[in-house]
């Protein structure tokens, strides 16, 4: 692996959202285990905790061997910008500029179809896309005030770009966080060229707390691939961050997202890999015929 960039360096400052498990909590364990100084900010309760003791742990492990003094736990909603303010105030205060921000919070539910339950619909978008816009809200002006490098990842997913059916709301606010990261990654390099760079995490099948159940499913990667390849795709200056998984491969991953920005350009109807009139072209297409 390339080198990573100074943001990474030990003693910098890392916070992560939706930190208490999944690829949040394997993010803050790599970060600490690199002797950074990591804070875990996700809803209260004994998983966040959990957490916190396993990240103390990494740090424990690291070249510093800081342990606690190195990590700070923070009950966070991210959908409450007053909490994330007090979050900003809290690090400031207690760990100073920070170097890395990773806005992963995000919940899976599904709210149901585009015409049923909009409270619901809101409730998701507030964390999935919200989160992300007010953590950059709270973190970035300081983050290009301090004049010191910085990277912001923030997790989006594939069904923000292929659309799948199934959880439409869901794959809206991915879509939301896809644009709205294109767009922070262009402002950021008119404001401070490369000092600053933002990255979108697309993360494939991942066994996380979403996934439900007790093992991990075989075609799932852990947290810990998924910041493995998170961590590759940033020293190689990657800003795009496509994941595979054990079941699908990168190629794969191409094919499908070529074929549906091929919607718009062949003016096919929309979502047609899922249309009955195309399942056969699909299936063409995919197999290489």
């Amino acid at each position: 692996m390339k080198e990573l960039p100074p943001a990474f360096a030990a003693e910098q400052v890392a916070v992560v959202t939706g930190a208490a498990s999944g690829i949040g909590l394997a993010a803050a364990r790599h970060f600490a285990a690199r002797g950074m100084k990591v804070i875990l900010a996700d809803l209260p309760g004994e998983t966040l905790d959990r957490a916190a003791q396993a990240v103390t742990a990494a740090a424990s492990t690291s070249h510093a061997k800081r342990g606690a003094a190195n990590v700070l736990a923070v009950p966070t909603d991210v959908s409450n910008q007053a909490d994330l303010t007090a979050l900003r105030e809290r690090v400031a205060a207690q760990f100073g500029p920070v170097a890395v921000l990773m806005n992963n919070a995000g919940i899976g539910r599904n709210p149901g179809k585009p015409w049923e339950n909009s409270a619901a619909w809101k409730s998701l978008l507030d964390v999935n896309l919200w989160g992300v816009i007010q953590g950059v809200e709270a973190f970035v002006p300081a983050m290009l005030a301090s004049d010191a490098p910085g990277v912001v990842i923030n997790t989006g997913s594939k069904q923000g770009i292929t659309s799948p059916p199934g959880n439409p709301a869901y794959n809206m606010s991915k879509a939301a966080v896809k644009s709205f990261t294109e767009s922070l990654a262009h402002e950021l390099l008119q404001a401070c060229g490369r000092r600053i760079s933002a990255h979108l995490l697309i993360p494939g099948y991942t066994f996380t707390g979403m996934t439900g159940g007790a093992e991990k499913p075989a075609a799932a990667w852990t947290g810990d691939q998924v910041v493995d390849f998170m961590l590759e795709g940033i020293a190689a200056g990657d800003f795009y961050i496509l994941c595979p998984d054990n079941a699908v491969d990168r190629a794969t991953d191409e094919k499908r997202m070529r074929w549906a920005a091929d919607d718009i350009i062949l003016n096919r109807p929309a979502l047609s890999r899922w249309h009955p009139d195309y399942e056969a072209e699909f299936a063409r297409y995919i197999a290489g015929k």
